[in-house]
């Protein structure tokens, strides 16, 4: 019988496996272990490269723990910006207010925006069923998640009533997705990384759209990299949306806001 894992003996697994944070994953895994042998398996899963979230089966965005099944993109810690700044947004909005949180993954922005911003009426999709599964999960009494591409699936009745749109769209350039770590590469569905050529094909999509779906006031938010904002930002000058870029340097974010003229 093979002997427990002591947690000095995880972490040290751990950094073997390349880990960069093995103490503090260490401890994440040895208090998630329901037995030793769960453990020993936990361990292994993540030194073979499974993203730690898949390991676990959450991630805490927000200081929330959000459900992250496998295959499922797992919501970064940079995103919490385009969250504030749309809470800081909604504060200009008038009630009651209707969210969407398109390419929703998990569901993590949405759920981060229904709790800060409650009462909401929220709306999440994504294409990915995998990843519409994990958000239902999360979003179960808290808002309706539907399948499909951008706001096909959305009801009808949304459209000229939403006040805040959180695409988290892919903006990675097709070109640099065989560089991203193999955690992302390998274990998330390429169609919630992949932006097309320059990273900005649903970026645009979801700016040519918004209109349609925002009231007169209401802001659309997108994460993008910070050489790929000044695109961006005329993208959403095009579809007729005022366009500012925040950058928080502290996150390495850069969040991309369009307001619909009132």
């Amino acid at each position: 019988m093979t002997s427990p894992l002591s947690p000095a003996s995880v972490v040290t697994r751990l950094r073997a496996a390349g880990c960069v944070f093995a103490e503090d994953e260490a401890r994440l895994l040895v208090s998630a272990a329901r037995t030793p042998d769960h453990l020993t398996a936990m361990v292994e899963r993540r030194a073979s490269g499974l993203p730690l979230e898949h390991v676990l089966g959450w991630a805490e965005f927000c200081g929330l723990r959000v459900a992250v099944d496998a295959g499922v993109f797992v919501p970064r810690r940079r995103t919490e910006f385009l969250v504030r700044r749309a809470v800081a947004l909604a504060s200009e909005v008038s009630r009651p207010l209707v969210v969407v949180d398109l390419c929703c993954g998990s569901g993590a922005v949405g759920l981060a925006l229904a709790t800060e911003l409650a009462p909401v009426e929220l709306h999440a999709a994504d294409v990915d069923p995998a990843a519409v599964r994990c958000a239902r999960r999360n979003l179960a009494g808290t808002g309706h998640v539907h399948e499909g591409d951008l706001y096909e699936p959305l009801p009808a009745e949304l459209r000229g009533r939403v006040g805040v749109l959180a695409a988290n769209v892919p903006y990675v350039p097709t070109g640099e997705v065989a560089l991203l770590p193999a955690e992302a590469r390998e274990h998330e569905a390429r169609v919630a990384l992949d932006g097309g050529a320059d990273g900005l094909d649903l970026v645009r999509r979801a700016a040519a759209e918004a209109p349609a779906w925002l009231i007169p006031g209401g802001h659309l938010l997108v994460e993008t990299s910070e050489r790929q904002a000044p695109l961006a930002a005329a993208a959403f000058d095009d579809a007729g949306l005022l366009p500012r870029v925040v950058t928080s340097e502290e996150e390495h974010a850069t969040v991309v806001t369009g307001t619909r003229p009132s």
